[in-house]
């Protein structure tokens, strides 16, 4: 079933800058200007806003001489702004990448060279479905995906095209040599920055060891942070002010409204899902009629609030406006807030016997440091939750749980400024130590409607699991917050994470359009679509999160 779709107000950029590009320290000449074709772009936002992305064109490094076509493609040895993120875009979301995309960056102070690193050239099957809406608007990018190197002022990246052969006649008979296929058009490498906060969850923090895959490791304590209430003037430029000082409760009532209306092309059809006020704000409920009136009022509300509070708004009543994370809650605290936010919509035997899991500590999205003037306003639902799709961020694994606020903000950055998504594709995400963070904004216990699993995403929640996993165990921190996360969210619409259920293919490389299919209720993204993901030894755990999450409800 399609997602609804809220108003929405296109992302904008602020003016591209001109970067210098400098030569490796090693060579001998003065750095000279570089020529307009090796330029990079740097993508900041308004004045005030931390983080910026650098987009550098590719050019050629070999080239084949009997295709007459670039060979090898990259970008050589060169000092840029610092970075700690990195991904390569190209201009067709619909054309693979059939090629090899290696990179190696220089430790920001350091002055020290990694060596070549692979990143992985499979994305598009994280994105939204083909005939979504967000993949039709704001012409999406084909993409690898990104891969975390840390703090870093150097790169260096080539991409070698697979092998192609192709018949070609002689007096002998004949041949067919080696060749290479084209590389997609408009290659670009993506440097990002994620910035700094001032927000709780991302002040500095004593290393920590990395968890082995035998040892639960307790979550970080996360305190609230102030959430500021003073108009914002970038944001007043977009979205109209903040709240007024001592008027929040008003601009959340309004937010609430706003972000919960359904606005179509006739006003007079346009429906209203329940607002984060509603007592049935949990799910996303049955939509009703609205007259052309309050369509009108609902799309002048979401101008007069911020996408701040908007975000955070769409979280109550689970937390306080502007909370830097939702607490933990015991098993009979959240059967009782289930029955108090639906307990209209549940049947008869779930209300003799509820099955959810206790609600976990779930970082929300300020509590990271979102970047709310990022994304498109407005949200959109699916109508319900009926399996989860686990994933693995394949960004690598050298991260510290430290710094997973900063991944998170990178690559809810790479996903919306590169790949031009309406905000970062996953639902949940979450890190080495087992801390789940909120991911796509519009409440962590509604049908939000992501673009993690192409083919998949209506109906269904995506958690990601920050790292790679193709060879490295995923820690049992991770697996049992991934456990504990389906076991509440699930249990939210009368999931059985043991269970099986059918969803309807919205056209994959698995399934056709419309085909109805049989998944288990957690399951993983290459269930629904032909790829590594979430990688072989995250894949492998997946049987045991579900027992695990069958247990916290009780079954």
């Amino acid at each position: 079933m399609r997602g609804l779709l809220t108003s929405s107000i296109g992302v904008t950029c602020a003016a591209a800058l001109a970067l210098p590009l400098t030569p490796p320290a090693s060579a001998a000449p003065a750095p000279t200007a570089p020529s307009a074709e090796a330029a990079s772009v740097v993508a900041p936002d308004a004045p005030g806003l931390s983080g910026s992305t650098q987009s550098l064109p590719f050019t050629p490094l070999t080239r084949d001489r009997a295709a007459r076509v670039a060979a090898v493609q990259g970008v050589s040895r060169r000092d840029v702004r610092p970075f700690s993120l990195l991904g390569v875009v190209w201009d067709d979301p619909d054309t693979d990448l059939a090629g090899t995309v290696q990179v190696r960056t220089r430790g920001t102070g350091t002055g020290v060279w990694t060596g070549w690193q692979d990143v992985e050239t499979h994305y598009a099957d994280h994105g939204a479905d083909p005939d979504s809406a967000e993949r039709a608007s704001g012409h999406p990018r084909g993409a690898t995906a990104p891969l975390w190197v840390g703090d870093s002022d150097g790169v260096e990246v080539r991409v070698r095209p697979d092998a192609a052969h192709r018949a070609e006649g002689t007096v002998r008979g004949t041949r067919t040599p080696a060749a290479s296929a084209p590389l997609p058009a408009g290659l670009r490498l993506e440097l990002v920055d994620p910035g700094d906060t001032t927000t709780a969850a991302d002040r500095s923090k004593p290393a920590e060891a990395v968890p082995d895959t035998d040892t639960a490791v307790p979550d970080t304590a996360v305190p609230d942070a102030v959430f500021p209430d003073a108009p914002d003037t970038a944001t007043s430029d977009r979205h109209g002010a903040d709240a007024p000082s001592g008027h929040t409760a008003d601009f959340l009532s309004a937010a609430a409204l706003s972000e919960g209306t359904v606005l179509t092309a006739d006003p007079a059809t346009t429906r209203t899902a329940p607002s984060a006020h509603s007592a049935r704000s949990i799910g996303a409920g049955t939509p009703r009629t609205a007259s052309a009136a309050s369509a009108a009022s609902a799309a002048s509300a979401v101008s007069a609030v911020s996408p701040s509070v908007a975000a955070s708004a769409a979280n109550a009543p689970l937390a306080p406006l502007g909370a830097s994370e939702i607490s933990a809650l015991d098993a009979a605290g959240t059967r009782s807030e289930l029955f108090a936010l639906r307990g209209g919509e549940l049947t008869k035997a779930q209300r003799a016997k509820p099955y959810i899991g206790p609600r976990p500590r779930i970082v929300t999205r300020h509590g990271w440091g979102a970047d709310e003037k990022l994304r498109e306003s407005g949200f959109r639902y699916t109508s319900t939750v009926k399996a989860a799709f686990v994933h693995h961020s394949a960004t690598g694994n050298s991260y510290k749980c430290s710094q997973a606020p900063s991944v998170i903000r990178s690559i809810y950055r790479y996903h919306v400024k590169s790949l031009r998504w309406r905000d970062i594709g996953y639902n949940f995400v979450v890190d080495k130590c087992g801390t789940i963070y909120e991911g796509r904004a519009g409440g962590v216990a509604k049908a939000v409607l992501g673009a993690h699993t192409l083919g998949f995403n209506s109906n269904s929640t995506g958690i990601a699991v920050l790292g790679t996993f193709t060879s490295t165990k995923p820690s049992s921190a991770t697996v049992k917050a991934v456990a504990s996360l389906t076991a509440w969210k699930l249990g939210l619409f009368g999931g059985n994470p043991k269970g099986k259920t059918y969803l309807k293919s919205g056209g994959g490389n698995l399934y056709p359009k419309g085909k109805n299919v049989r998944l288990n209720v957690i399951s993983g993204h290459r269930d629904g679509f032909a790829t590594e993901c979430p990688g072989r030894q995250l894949y492998g755990k997946l049987a045991s999160a579900r027992k695990t999450a069958a247990g916290y409800q009780g079954r």
